[in-house]
């Protein structure tokens, strides 16, 4: 016999405790102890008497994990047949005692989803009870090339942040005590062969049910274990045999490995198919889509003697954005965005009031354009850095502190989503640098313009329309924040808040003259409170005092609430509500009138938004939100009739 047979032969204590570990728990079973002692410690193939039933004394064996596969491998369970007494197993040393009585002790697994014994091996034949062999089922085929790709990928996911090295001593796995039936075993197989690992956690469950899979995956690593040691090793160092174990259980066990490889290569493949196709190695995309069927109802009779039903109308809104990021931490957002929503005549700025405007109106008749364009880049682990190039807001710097603040999952209105006073002014472009960004108190810096790229005179970055922002907020926990907002801004037409009554937008003219620029000071607190994750309760006041610049100065003021119900039905659904006035003209000073013939300085009324909606999440891509504003004395004048605003708003993401 040649030096490389006698090396191949000295692998048998590798082999025999890997044997153990699959065959001992089920011959430990047994419904007769005396007779499973008196077996040949020899015997390869052993006939289990007709009488027992292979599915009612299935033990959970040992799992075995081999240093690639150390997760658990549950998605093979459904596709593959159970490890059960019909399951490989081979010789014992004639030095190892037969096993009288395994504990009973099962280890519980919260994270592994229990077969009943029923179903503990359903791909069992029950004509064939062999201990050398399991015969499949009738039927049964091999996995086709998507039960391979499912199995592939339950094994490059599970456990992917839990690595650890290769478990080198038996004490380091937690679950095994040196009273185990299986310890020297394991022993034998972890010390002197190195080629059993366990699970990433540093546990072997061992009463865990194994797979064919999971132990051809431990067979393999014991193999290749055994290249290097016949390596590296003279002769004498195994059995005739020895041999013949190895030869069995690789027949035994050729299909599954020859599966394993080829699972590599149809992986190497598809890896190299969708780098071939990607769209970009650093970009991803993502959209959002809305469809809504809107309508409004009331305002009439009012101050215009107009009639301000509308028609029902069917609107959308379409972004798209392409997220890069080159450093891994970076992102570069473009946005391309599309819309029809047209905001109804009664809530424009020749209507009765701005109050009551949809989160996501704007009207651009569907046309393509840019409509986000920013970089944010952090410094540091409490540093954040952007700059925008168009059509960034304030809420794109600083937290709102609402978890109602979304056009497409949120509030249905412009008021419910943020503080008025984060509309102030005029942005587009401009730079932001947060403090503290993971910190307990975070200050918040940023400066917008909406002439920035006009180089006229009275424009530019720093001579045109502008809004700059300072923030601080403090959230002590996740449950409780507080923010205390300042921005200044100057416009040459409007306040610019876009919402709230006509008289609060300041838009005065001088006679014969265009409308006057007006500087703005704008304070606001913002608050949320968590009482659970399902249950949110958020707020805020803001106050802005304006100066028309050569006429006078003039105060308006908002406040709001909100409520946010979530998992509220199927989870992912949230009922929301929020009630509020929106931003009131509630005085002014010099030669600043609301209405110069009368002499009014404010508007006459309180009127108040209430609103509600229910966003139902039907997928994880797919919810219908229907919602219902009301708007009480609209343009704060109770001279006109309230309003209703409808909407059943559908987004798309993707």
């Amino acid at each position: 016999m040649s030096t490389t047979f006698w090396n191949v032969l000295k692998i048998s204590p590798a082999l025999l405790g890997a044997s153990l570990l699959v065959a001992s728990s089920t011959y430990a079973q047994e419904s007769n102890l005396e007779q499973t002692a008196k077996v040949s410690p020899v015997q390869t193939a052993t006939t289990v008497e007709a009488a027992v039933d292979p599915l009612a004394q299935v033990p959970q064996t040992t799992a075995i994990a081999s240093s690639t596969y150390t997760q658990e491998q549950e998605s093979v369970t459904n596709q593959t047949a159970q490890v059960s007494q019909t399951q490989a197993t081979v010789a014992v040393e004639p030095t190892v005692q037969p096993l009288v009585q395994p504990p009973q002790t099962q280890v519980k697994e919260t994270s592994v989803s229990e077969l009943p014994p029923s179903d503990a091996s359903p791909s069992v034949n029950r004509a064939d009870n062999t201990l050398a062999q399991q015969v499949p089922a009738t039927g049964e085929t091999t996995p086709n090339s998507t039960d391979v790709l499912q199995q592939i990928e339950s094994y490059s996911t599970e456990g992917g942040d839990n690595s650890q090295d290769q478990v080198t001593n038996v004490t380091q796995l937690s679950d095994v005590r040196p009273t185990d039936w299986a310890y020297e075993a394991l022993r034998s197989l972890v010390e002197r062969y190195g080629c059993i690992q366990g699970y990433p956690d540093r546990t072997f469950r061992g009463n865990r049910a194994t797979t064919r899979f999971e132990f051809a995956a431990g067979l393999n690593a014991c193999l290749n274990q055994i290249e290097r040691l016949i390596a590296a090793s003279g002769e004498g160092f195994a059995t005739r045999k020895d041999l013949e174990t190895i030869q069995r259980l690789v027949k035994e066990f050729q299909a599954e490995l020859t599966t394993l490889g080829a699972r590599v290569d149809k992986l190497e493949g598809r890896v190299g198919y969708l780098e071939d196709r990607q769209f970009s190695t650093t970009t991803k995309l993502n959209g959002e889509v809305i469809f809504a069927i809107s309508d409004l109802f009331g305002g009439d009779p009012n101050i215009q003697n107009r009639d301000f039903d509308d028609n029902t109308v069917f609107q959308d809104r379409v972004r798209l954005n392409l997220d890069t990021s080159f450093t891994g931490k970076d992102r570069l957002r473009t946005r391309l965005q599309a819309r029809n929503v047209t905001t109804f005549p009664a809530l424009r700025s020749n209507g009765l009031t701005r109050e009551g405007r949809f989160g996501f109106d704007g009207d651009e008749g569907n046309a393509v354009n840019i409509d986000f364009l920013g970089y944010r880049v952090p410094l540091g682990d409490q540093f954040l850095l952007q700059l925008f190039a168009n059509a960034a807001g304030m809420d794109d710097i600083a937290p709102t502190l609402n978890p109602l603040d979304s056009s497409g999952s949120g509030s249905i209105s412009r008021f419910g989503q943020r503080n008025p006073i984060y509309r102030v002014g005029s942005q587009s472009a401009g730079a932001s640098l947060t403090f503290g960004r993971s910190a307990p108190i975070r200050v918040d810096l940023g400066y917008l313009s909406a002439t920035n790229a006009d180089p006229g005179e009275d424009s530019g970055i720093f001579n045109g329309n502008y809004s700059a922002l300072g923030q601080i907020t403090f959230q002590p926990s996740k449950a409780f924040a507080l923010a205390a907002t300042y921005i200044h801004s100057y416009d040459r037409s409007n306040l610019g808040t876009g919402t709230g009554s006509i008289g609060s937008q300041l838009q005065f003219t001088a006679p014969g003259l265009a409308r006057l620029p007006i500087v703005g000071n704008s304070y606001g607190v913002e608050a949320s409170f968590s009482f659970t994750p399902q249950f949110i309760l958020s707020g805020w006041a803001g106050y802005t005092q304006a100066r028309i610049l050569g006429r006078g100065d003039a105060d308006v003021w908002n406040y709001g609430a909100t409520l946010a119900l979530n998992d509220f039905g199927p989870k992912g659904s949230t009922l929301g509500f929020v009630v509020g006035i929106e931003p009131k003209l509630t005085g002014t000073r010099g030669n600043v009138f609301l209405n110069a013939a009368t002499g009014t300085r404010r508007d006459r009324d309180t009127g108040f938004h209430v609103e509600g909606f229910y966003k139902l999440k039907l997928t994880n891509n797919i919810a219908v939100t229907p919602g219902v504003i009301w708007l009480t004395a609209p343009g704060h004048d109770a001279r006109n009739d309230d309003i209703f605003v409808g909407t059943l708003r559908t987004t798309f993401t993707f």
